[in-house]
């Protein structure tokens, strides 16, 4: 499947086929494949929890306004992103740095200089650690969804969630934030696909500013 296709051909799919599974080999292709979306400095501010169990799923929907497409797609992800991964010491940021040296894009001297540009450019305010989280984590979700496709799986992205609700109910730490979840699966051909939705187009898209 050529790019052109995988764009064309992915949509969010309402109904899922409770029996079409996807194997654990797919998603961690899946996510491997997604894994090389693009990201400020390298930095990945992302995660993801993977949702498989059915009790997990149903905890999750009643927290998505019991969207039925939650407990029928055979996985959800919630994906999460990370306002902290510019931070000195944390254990990626140290990686990301790390990896530089050993690849020869940085070198050791300049630790002082990559950790003060990630405050700069990542961490200043909150409003710039929301940024920065969303942003890379948003690349991600939707290589995500381009990588689903490629594979053969279609997929649903939903802000329409309980966002405390959700931090609450599985645990996660205030350092992320959710920019949405993701149902992954095989569309229910039994259903009726809608026709794509309108998209702007290049004079729609395109703005000057006097």
């Amino acid at each position: 499947m050529d790019f052109k296709e995988v764009i064309n051909g992915r949509r969010a799919v309402n109904f899922f086929d409770t029996n079409k599974d996807v194997s654990d080999e797919l998603i961690r292709e899946l996510v491997e494949t997604a894994a090389k979306a693009p990201s400020s400095f390298n930095l990945q501010p992302w995660s993801l929890m993977v949702l498989r169990d059915q009790e997990e799923k149903m905890r999750l929907r009643k927290l998505a306004m019991d969207q039925p497409k939650v407990s029928d797609a055979p996985v959800v992800f919630i994906v999460l992103a990370d306002r902290d991964a510019w931070k000195k010491g944390h254990p990626f940021v140290e990686k990301n740095f790390k990896e530089m040296v050993k690849a020869g894009s940085m070198g050791e001297a300049q630790y002082d200089w990559f950790i003060n540009a990630c405050k700069g450019l990542y961490g200043e305010r909150e409003e710039k650690q929301q940024a920065f989280a969303c942003k890379n984590a948003g690349f991600f979700a939707m290589a995500l969804m381009f990588a689903a496709k490629h594979l053969g799986l279609d997929t649903h992205p939903m802000d329409g969630f309980d966002h405390d609700g959700v931090r609450k109910e599985f645990g996660i730490s205030e350092n992320y934030w959710i920019p949405l979840l993701l149902a992954v699966g095989h569309f229910d051909e039994t259903k009726k696909l809608q026709p794509p939705k309108w998209r702007k187009s290049y004079e729609e898209i395109v703005v000057t500013f006097a």
